[in-house]
């Protein structure tokens, strides 16, 4: 698509880039296009962590921000968008280059030779992931934005945008193959693999959890934490500086749209559960008729037959907030 209508033209109607990020974009334009395929990735994997909380990972149509308002203010969310979308970018390019889907690079160059772990020795083969060229390229490309301007949100994403990228180098995982008389492992030939982009999810969402909130220090190199009885910030721990809004109704000016008409778990005590889902609104009730494939049988040879069973089950989803209180905050 790229190279049918020209990198330029492409690459200057991307809206919100700025003019480093245009650069890149129009040298390499294949890298892009990895860029674009790990951004569906990471929208995705943020929508699956949060898919049980009040705010959703929720993405807006023809809005080049992907998220809206919510990433105006300096939440411990937005810490976490920047994290997983600069990790995103990262795993799509490193495997891009694996993949051999890239002209600027291959398999990490340097793992070559004989190494060693706790099981002894081994040869490096195969194709390691080049997780550094992926680290350079993101780290070029997702800083340039912040790099324009020097202010205290700038320097927020900065941080937050590094410990993206570090979740992803993680978990690279060795994995070997072994030669010798009937698959004994007295010669091992192993290489570098990122783990599932999962593994690099989950440990960002705990980092959400556990996500400090700091103010700028004095001469704005760096974060002192608000509150005292905290611990200090740490390169792997997310920070932000404002207290998130509950999401509890839509309010445009802090991107929140609400939770009237999510569906929520009656019996859950957790963040799915009614309760906390509807912030005290109450739910309603509707009875759905799910039509499930039941009773599979394999046929020799090869087919599988299944009865079709219907299933009544109640769907709660959480009430609007009552006129008044809605518009109170549109």
């Amino acid at each position: 698509y790229i190279g049918a209508l020209g990198a330029r033209v492409i690459c200057d109607n991307i809206p919100g880039l700025v003019n480093k990020q245009r650069q890149l974009c129009q040298r390499y334009p294949d890298i892009m296009q990895s860029v674009g395929d790990g951004a569906k990735e990471w929208i995705r994997e943020c929508q699956h962590q949060f898919r049980h909380h009040r705010w959703n990972c929720s993405t807006l149509d023809r809005d080049h921000t992907v998220f809206g308002r919510v990433m105006l203010r300096s939440s411990r969310e937005a810490a976490f968008v920047y994290a997983i979308s600069s990790a995103g970018v990262v795993y799509a390019i490193t495997r891009a280059c694996s993949q051999g889907d890239l002209k600027v690079c291959s398999c990490d160059p340097l793992k070559r030779g004989r190494s060693k772990d706790e099981r002894g020795e081994f040869d490096w083969g195969g194709c390691s992931d080049n997780i550094n060229y992926g680290i350079r390229f993101a780290k070029a490309f997702v800083d340039a934005k912040e790099k324009k301007v020097k202010d205290a949100r700038a320097l927020m994403n900065l941080h937050n945008n590094r410990c993206g990228r570090m979740a992803v180098k993680r978990f690279l995982k060795l994995e070997c193959k072994c030669h010798g008389v009937s698959g004994s492992c007295t010669l091992r030939t192993c290489w570098l693999a990122m783990s599932d982009f999962r593994k690099t999810g989950d440990y960002l969402r705990k980092k959400y959890n556990g996500a400090i909130q700091v103010t700028m220090n004095q001469d704005g190199t760096g974060f002192t934490v608000a509150n005292k009885n905290f611990r200090k910030p740490t390169k792997t721990d997310l920070v932000y500086f404002e207290n998130s809004p509950d999401y509890c109704v839509m309010d445009k000016s802090a991107g929140s749209l609400g939770t009237a008409g999510r569906v929520c778990n009656k019996v859950s005590r957790g963040t799915d559960g009614c309760e906390v889902m509807c912030c005290g609104r109450g739910y309603d009730t509707t009875r759905v008729t799910r039509v499930t494939k039941c009773e599979c049988k394999f046929h020799w040879c090869c087919a599988v037959r299944c009865k079709e069973c219907e299933d009544t089950v109640d769907v709660h989803t959480c009430k609007a907030p009552k006129r008044a209180e809605w518009l109170d905050q549109t």
